[in-house]
């Protein structure tokens, strides 16, 4: 029997219209399988969901996403559903009622300390003030063993407070290397090889991922695992909170949440650029103003303000040792659905922060995955 009749007319049903999601479906699509989709929300592309507001604006419901990729695989492969602009991500935090760029960079050193510093001065300087140590690693020792006390607790304390709603020493030094501390005056957000903007919006190019025969779509569907469905379907992807899966029997994992408030200017900008962090001011931890990266000429533009909360939609995993423990006993259990076609991918099911390429890539290895397992 050839591959292609082995997979022909095999039916899979995908939890979650997010990327992972539709970057299967669209996969499968093109080799037969018959999909279906279901979502809790009323729309598709999960947290990278933008729309048109009342005044035109497209903004991120979910807060910003700047897309970035260092996979030129990656970038072909959504190239095939959209146009691009650039990405033009540059940021600032709001510290002593000045500016300053951020990440730290030389220019954010030479501004804070007030001097005129080289990068190998700057270097120097950042050796000298650093605090090390050895016997604790966290989030604030791994900082203050880079930066030294003073820019710790100006640019990143308080925020952290704010975003996370625990110390940071209870919080692992692991989040704290995802930030790039420079010697050099490059202002850009993000280091990558591709920085890009869907042209038309995040939603518009997962809708065109999806539109194919083979793919039906259920939006407004909570879902709940029956041992029906796997006799239903040949295959089972789950996008969901892995803990929700198994109805929270052995506990619940922690996450991180957000409440955004927006609000709409008549004028071509409202600040100076795309985000702004606020470490030490206010309740909110960061204002994105959508049109810096968005490109569209409007009479109006609109931002919004990020209040992190301790419930709602999940957004950050919080990690700590106990959620790591609860974790790995629903892991085992996922190992076992995995040998009976059912399989766990993407942000949520996998309890771990991700980017959108990053998540295009587990829908990529995924779709690969159930076609090899289907074929053999």
């Amino acid at each position: 029997m050839s591959s292609l009749k082995k997979i022909k007319n095999k039916k899979i049903l995908i939890v979650g219209a997010g990327p992972v999601g539709c970057t299967v479906a669209q996969i499968l699509s093109k080799k037969s399988f018959k999909i279906r989709i279901i979502d809790s929300r009323n729309h598709i592309a999960g947290n990278c969901y933008d729309y048109k507001n009342e005044h035109g604006v497209l903004v991120h419901k979910y807060g910003p996403h700047y897309f970035r990729t260092n996979s030129k695989k990656i970038l072909k492969y959504l190239s095939q559903f959209t146009k691009w602009i650039p990405g033009k991500y540059f940021v600032n935090a709001y510290v002593d009622k000045q500016y300053f760029d951020f990440p730290i960079n030389l220019n954010t050193i030479n501004k804070f300390f007030k001097k005129n510093l080289t990068s190998k001065q700057a270097k120097k300087f950042l050796q000298k003030i650093s605090i090390k140590n050895k016997k604790k690693k966290n989030f604030e020792t791994f900082l203050k063993s880079r930066i030294g006390k003073k820019l710790y607790e100006n640019f990143y304390k308080n925020y952290t407070i704010k975003q996370w709603g625990i110390k940071p020493n209870f919080i692992s030094e692991s989040i704290a290397k995802r930030i790039p501390i420079r010697l050099d005056k490059k202002k850009d957000y993000i280091e990558a090889n591709y920085k890009f903007m869907p042209k038309y919006g995040f939603t518009k190019m997962f809708k065109k991922m999806i539109l194919h025969k083979n793919i039906s779509l259920n939006l407004n569907r909570k879902y709940k695992f029956s041992n029906k469905d796997l006799k239903k379907y040949n295959f089972i992807l789950y996008t969901g909170p892995i803990d929700a899966f198994f109805n929270y029997k052995y506990g619940r994992l922690g996450w991180r949440s957000l409440r955004f408030k927006f609000e709409t200017y008549k004028k071509k900008y409202h600040q100076h650029c795309l985000q702004i962090n606020f470490p030490n001011d206010y309740k909110f931890t960061r204002k994105v103003e959508y049109k810096h990266v968005t490109m569209q000429k409007s009479k109006y533009t609109t931002i919004s303000k990020e209040f992190p909360k301790s419930s709602g939609d999940p957004y950050y995993p919080i990690s700590t040792k106990k959620d790591k423990k609860v974790l790995k006993i629903y892991q085992r259990y996922q190992n076992e659905y995995e040998k009976r076609n059912l399989f766990f991918a993407g942000r949520l099911a996998e309890y771990k922060y991700i980017n959108t390429d990053q998540a295009i890539e587990i829908g990529i290895n995924t779709a690969n995955k159930i076609i090899k397992k289907n074929i053999n």
